[in-house]
């Protein structure tokens, strides 16, 4: 009968990337319903039934490229521990670029309003929110089970400032005016082969990819952005490595000033913002 530690030891042999005890101990938690500091202390148990079998399986579909995030149903982004599922992107630590800037430009204590646009998991809203918490933060998204998880992950953080809607980018906002419009919308070209690798396999595609250039929904929030911010507002969108300059050509076509690129940790273009003249 194995212990858990070669249950780990022999799973790391079989996992991909590059932390695959790592990895290997999240399955196994996961697996049994047990936390880090009961695998450290019972290590050399020997342990079997249906927990480990779930464990066997979960290391199966890793090992074939099923991304963590879904196999545990959890993905920490900003201070959050959020539930993912097939229906939702997995939030990455690059996002993070976006509620910084985001954070910078909305100061602490005011009544201001910012709406998310393709909430996804509700990564980008709850974090702004929960730093945020006198700004009201409404999240919308196309499609209902998508939605359905950013509002758990609302509730399991008691995060009361930010509100749901169901529809596609704008419509969902009416005629309403923000102070911020944020988005990490989808912007992977069509035919870029980075959609057939990795966890991007496993993700949904309509979160993922845009048109040919990777920029149509992108063009179609930059063009509504003007007629849903307040004199002053911002616009700040999450965007490919080599987007910055096709972006900020659009947000200077639509009569953003200030606009600019920030690159991530990794020196690379990843969001792109403009302020509406005041």
């Amino acid at each position: 009968m194995p212990s858990v530690a070669d249950l780990l030891q022999q799973a790391a042999r079989q996992l991909p990337g590059d932390e695959p005890r790592h990895e290997a101990g999240l399955l196994l938690m996961h697996a049994l319903g047990k936390d880090r500091a009961w695998l450290f202390a019972h290590d050399r148990d020997e342990i079997e039934g249906e927990g480990v079998e779930r464990f066997h399986d979960l290391v199966t579909q890793r090992a074939a490229g099923r991304p963590l995030a879904y196999l545990t149903g959890r993905r920490g982004f900003w201070t959050l521990d959020l539930q993912v599922s097939g229906d939702t992107l997995i939030p990455r630590p690059e996002t993070e670029l976006l509620v910084e800037q985001a954070l910078a430009r909305l100061p602490d204590g005011e009544p201001l309003r910012v709406a998310d646009l393709g909430t996804g998991s509700g990564a980008i809203a709850l974090a702004i929110a929960s730093e945020r918490p006198a700004t009201s933060v409404i999240a919308t998204d196309l499609l209902g089970p998508t939605l359905a998880m950013a509002v758990r992950n609302a509730r399991d953080h008691g995060i009361e400032n930010v509100w749901f809607r169901r529809g596609s980018w704008y419509t969902a906002l009416g005629r309403e005016r923000f102070d911020m419009i944020v988005s990490n919308p989808p912007y992977i070209a069509a035919a870029d082969p980075h959609l057939e690798q990795g966890d991007l396999r496993f993700e949904p595609p309509a979160a993922l990819s845009a048109g040919a250039d990777g920029l149509d929904a992108i063009r179609e929030i930059v063009a509504g952005a003007p007629g849903h911010l307040v004199p002053g507002g911002w616009l700040l969108l999450e965007h490919g490595w080599d987007q910055g300059p096709a972006i900020r050509t659009l947000l200077e076509q639509r009569g953003f000033v200030e606009v600019a690129t920030v690159q991530d940790l990794e020196q690379r273009d990843r969001v792109t913002l403009g302020r509406l003249p005041g």
